[in-house]
């Protein structure tokens, strides 16, 4: 029962929207996702999905995605990214999943002897262009909804747990932030996060940081292939 991330898939099959615009790497990328999640992970395995997952705009173009997703190996948990627009009210989009996906949002899942908690995130203060108003705002949201999510993982006395963004949880400074400290104050042990392309990676913190290990799991970031987490 291992467990794996991957961000940022991009799928468009009802939508115009070739990532090959993004640079050479990106071509036939749905094909080498498929090829590589197939051959990396079981069908008792759980893949942590961090966001950006579908190009749709409203939920029911995102479906054939979502079954695309669906149909490959293990079974999957999903994060909201920030070009998901699809991604309505929760209740809608649990009910319209097919089988082996699953949503969070302000809860926590349960995978044998970890549990996942996470949100979307957002950019965090210090990071060139931040808005102190608009951006502020869904900044606190964001923070206040991994709260939320981490507070339930003690409902059910979690003792090991996995925190998935889809933004990094600090800037590209690398100075932490409002989500680092709920990171810490909660014990995490492992934080998964994407969204970040090119050269952006660069700039990105990976590896152990005041006992929680970061692990950076954009899909062009990772050759199109899920990382294993456990």
């Amino acid at each position: 029962m291992g467990i794996y991330a991957i961000g940022d898939l991009h799928l468009s099959h009802q939508q115009d929207k070739p990532m090959d615009i993004f640079g050479e790497g990106w071509d036939n990328h749905i094909e080498k996702i498929k090829y590589n999640w197939n051959r990396i992970v079981e069908d008792d395995d759980l893949v942590i999905v961090v966001g950006d997952i579908s190009w749709a705009m409203h939920l029911p173009e995102a479906v054939p995605d979502l079954e695309w997703v669906s149909n490959l190996r293990g079974t999957k948990l999903l994060i909201r990214g920030n070009h998901d627009y699809w991604w309505s009210s929760i209740g809608k989009v649990r009910a319209s999943l097919p089988q082996n996906l699953y949503a969070l949002q302000n809860d926590c899942f349960n995978w044998g002897e970890y549990t996942i908690c996470g949100t979307r995130g957002w950019i965090c203060p210090g990071e060139e262009g931040f808005d102190n108003e608009d951006d502020k705002r869904i900044y606190l949201r964001e923070v206040q909804r991994l709260k939320l999510s981490l507070e339930s993982s003690r409902l059910i006395d979690a003792k090991k747990i996995i925190a998935a963004l889809h933004f990094p949880p600090f800037n590209r400074k690398n100075q932490p932030s409002a989500f680092t400290a709920l990171i810490e104050q909660y014990k995490v042990e492992i934080c998964v996060f994407g969204h970040i392309h090119d050269d952006g990676r660069n700039y990105i913190f990976q590896g152990e940081r005041n006992g929680i290990l970061y692990h950076f799991a954009a899909a062009d970031g990772i050759g199109f292939s899920p990382l294993r987490l456990v």
